[in-house]
C-alpha cells in the first residue's frame, strides 16, 4: 500500500453560489467524476462517491482567531495542534518556535525513521538549499512547512535537472514560473496533465510522497474570481493526470490547511478545510478524520508506522 499525500494550501469547502465561489463556477470534470457529479461545497460534505470521499476538516482546532497556514501546515504535517501550542493562529510562515516540533514529527521525518521509501516530489531551486546551508541563523529563503519538513527529513533533493528530467514538480504544477521569473529555460514547457502524470510516476517508486501547492491560496488572496477558477480548472487537469498513472495500489490523500479560494470576498474563512481521498481505503481513511490533526497520523497508521495498518476489506 502506497500514499501520495498532497497539500493544497487554503481550500476550504464554502457556499454554493458563483458568485463568491469559484468551485461553482469552474470546469471541473475530474472532480465531479469522483464525486459522482456533486460539488466540493459545505453543504453537500460529506459525499461518499464510489471511488472517493469528501469530508471537511475542523481548521480551527479549538482556538480562537482566523485559521492561518504556519501553524495550520504544521499540525497538517505533524498531528500535533500547533495554534494551541503557539497560543493562537499565525502565518503565513511557520513561526521559529514551531520549527523543531515540525522537523521531529513531521509524516515525513517519521516515515523516513521507520525505513519507508519517501519523497518530496517539489523541485525547489539550488540556490535557496545553498542560502539556508549559508544562513548563520534560522532558515533563509524557507519558510513554509513542507520544504522544511522536506529539509530536516533530508528530503529536499529535487531541483533543476530532476524538474528538467520529469522528476520533479514545480509548486505551481506547470513550470512556466520556473522558466519565466527564474530563467530556467532548460526545463520543458508541460501542462497540468503532464505533471500530473510526472507526480504519479514519482509516487509508484516510493511509499509515501508528498507534493505542496500554493496557487490556491495565492489566488483567494488576490479576489480575482477569474484568476481562481483558472487555478481550480489547472488543478483539475493536474488530477486527471495523477489518477491516468497512479499505482493501483496507493491511495491518493488531498489536504487543506485552512479555507480561502473558496470565499472571494475576503481571504482565509473560517469554513472547513477540504479532505478528499481517493482510491483503496478512502472511505475508512476520511471516516477517521475530523480535523487537521487527523491526517499525518493516520498517513503513518496506513503504512504501519508506530503500528496497525490499513484496515482490510
Amino acid at each position: 500500500m502506497r500514499v501520495l499525500f498532497v497539500f493544497l494550501d487554503g481550500v476550504g469547502l464554502g457556499e454554493a453560489d458563483a458568485a463568491v465561489n469559484p468551485v461553482m463556477a469552474a470546469r471541473l470534470p475530474t472532480l465531479l467524476g469522483l464525486l459522482g457529479g456533486r460539488r466540493p461545497v459545505r453543504d453537500e460534505a460529506p459525499i461518499h462517491a464510489v471511488g472517493a470521499t469528501l469530508v471537511g476538516l475542523d481548521a480551527t482546532l479549538g482556538v480562537p482567531g482566523l485559521p492561518q497556514s504556519g501553524t495550520g501546515q504544521v499540525a497538517l504535517l505533524t498531528g500535533e495542534n500547533a495554534a494551541r501550542l503557539f497560543g493562537r493562529h499565525f502565518g503565513p510562515w511557520v513561526p521559529t518556535s514551531l520549527r523543531g516540533l515540525l522537523a521531529e514529527r513531521s509524516v515525513l521525518a517519521r516515515a523516513v525513521r521507520a525505513g519507508l521509501r519517501v519523497a518530496f516530489a517539489n523541485a525547489y531551486p539550488e540556490e535557496f538549499v545553498a542560502a539556508v546551508e549559508k544562513a548563520a541563523r534560522g532558515p533563509g529563503p524557507l519558510r513554509a512547512a513542507p520544504p522544511l519538513a522536506a529539509l530536516a527529513a533530508g528530503l529536499l533533493t529535487r531541483h533543476t535537472a530532476e524538474l528538467a528530467r520529469g522528476e520533479a514538480v514545480a509548486s505551481e504544477i506547470t513550470n512556466d514560473g520556473w522558466r519565466e521569473r527564474l530563467g530556467r529555460t532548460t526545463v520543458p514547457v508541460i501542462g497540468p496533465e503532464e505533471a500530473g502524470r510526472n507526480l504519479a510516476r514519482i509516487a509508484a517508486a516510493h511509499d509515501l510522497t508528498f507534493f505542496a501547492h500554493y496557487s490556491t491560496d495565492h489566488v483567494g488572496h488576490r479576489g480575482s474570481l477569474a484568476d481562481a477558477v483558472a487555478a481550480l480548472e489547472t488543478l483539475d487537469a493536474f488530477f486527471a493526470g495523477v489518477l491516468a498513472a497512479l499505482p493501483p495500489d496507493t491511495l491518493l490523500v488531498v489536504a487543506s490547511d485552512h479555507g480561502n479560494i473558496e470565499d472571494l470576498r475576503g481571504g482565509h474563512t473560517f469554513n472547513p478545510a477540504l479532505l478528499l481521498t481517493v482510491g483503496p481505503g478512502h472511505a475508512e481513511f476520511a471516516a477517521g478524520s475530523a480535523s487537521l490533526v487527523d491526517v499525518a497520523p493516520r498517513i503513518l497508521r496506513w503504512l504501519g508506522v508506530g503500528g496497525g495498518g490499513p484496515p482490510r476489506e
